[in-house]
């Protein structure tokens, strides 16, 4: 199951840049962040690719989801200009930032070689 993070929620459980000015998750999993917003068509037909990867992934990655909309302050602090966006956050490393409507295949490997989950 997906989560909706609001700007409180992404602090604690991904990383708070008002408190940290380097890089320091906060999350006991890695995660996938979508920046969507309701009415990107190209959100819509990622949407269910993430929560079918929340099942697949369940207790080894979290995935969540930000709403551009509501949150345009966290999509600001990520330099978002197109959605959607998908966010990929090792346990240990750097977050690396992919664009546009990503098929399950390219999902899964991005999972494998940048979140390092089998």
């Amino acid at each position: 199951m997906t989560e909706l993070l609001t700007k409180e929620t992404f602090f604690e459980k991904v990383f708070n840049y008002e408190k940290n000015k380097e890089w320091k998750f906060e999350g006991d999993l890695p995660c996938i962040i979508d920046f969507y917003a309701d009415w990107c068509g190209p959100c819509k037909m990622v949407a269910p690719i993430l929560e079918e990867l929340s099942e697949d992934y369940k207790g080894k990655v979290n995935i969540y989801k930000i709403d551009t909309e509501a949150e345009q302050e966290l999509a600001g602090a990520f330099g978002i200009r197109s959605i959607p966006s998908i966010l990929f956050v090792p346990k240990n490393a750097e977050p690396q930032m992919a664009q546009g409507a990503l098929p399950k295949h390219q999902l899964e490997q991005i999972i494998k070689d940048v979140l390092e989950v089998k």
